[in-house]
């Protein structure tokens, strides 16, 4: 069985954990193939958008203990980032529980949209174990420090609806719905200028490694070098007209 399935639709490439039976724990298999198929669909022209999720009914449990618990063996060691760099948006569809490395997993997409049956928890301390993936980075910078310290310290899960409020998530929806309005969202981000997206990207990432006077820098300088080329006036009208058009057809509309 293949542990990692792809799928193209238009734009948007759909990527799912396929370990069911181990609620998508990340095997080293599971892992190298999955960098893997995110590294290609990121080189591809005919992808602008990823999601991620798993197959039902977990999101991922972390990593695989059974292979983790073996000394030397082939995630002894594993740290650095969950996933390689991407020049397209990642979203995330958290369909069920995302723990620990799966957690950090979670924290490695752009930007999440949780299932009614999603959850969220940090047991590396409960196991026994240090983050290795940029948890204690990228979990305080969404959910704050002290709430951050919370989830470490105490293993509890978050769900669905607190993960929301507490800025983990960006949406939570049907469990059914889960993966169409993942795309269609998806879609949204496709249809933006991609280089535009991925320099801002670029600057979010380069930004939130630095101190706020030195992000600021860090966006003026992109700023400086996207705009030394000059702008096509004439596009920039046309997307504009575009833009209110899609504004006018979005008011009242709920996402």
């Amino acid at each position: 069985m293949t542990d990692v399935l792809c799928e193209i639709r238009d734009l948007v490439a759909v990527v799912t954990l396929n370990r069911p039976a181990r609620r998508n724990a990340l095997s080293a298999a599971l892992l190298t193939s999955l960098r893997t198929a995110v590294a290609e669909l990121s080189a591809d022209p005919a992808v602008r958008a990823i999601v991620l999720t798993g197959a039902d009914p977990a999101f991922c449990a972390g990593l695989d203990l059974t292979e983790l618990g073996q000394p030397r063996g082939p995630l002894s060691a594993a740290s650095g980032p969950v996933l390689p760099p991407l020049s397209k948006p990642l979203i995330g569809a958290v369909n069920g529980a995302a723990v620990t490395g799966g957690l950090e997993l979670a924290l490695a997409c752009d930007f999440l949209i949780a299932s009614e049956r999603a959850s969220f928890a940090d047991t590396h301390a409960r196991v026994g174990i240090m983050p290795g993936w940029g948890l204690t980075v990228q979990l305080p910078a969404a959910v704050g420090l002290r709430r951050a310290r919370e989830m470490s310290a105490t293993g509890n899960f978050v769900d669905a609806r607190t993960a929301l409020q507490w800025g983990l998530v960006n949406h939570v929806v049907r469990h059914p719905e889960l993966l169409d309005f993942s795309v269609r969202l998806a879609a949204d981000a496709a249809s933006s200028d991609p280089a535009a997206v991925q320099a801002i990207f670029t600057t979010y990432r380069d930004g939130a490694r630095v101190t706020a006077g030195d992000a600021a820098k860090i966006e003026a300088a992109a700023h400086e070098r996207w705009h030394a080329g000059g702008i096509d006036s004439s596009q920039v009208a046309r997307r504009r007209d575009a833009i209110i058009e899609r504004g006018r057809s979005q008011a009242g509309s709920p996402r």
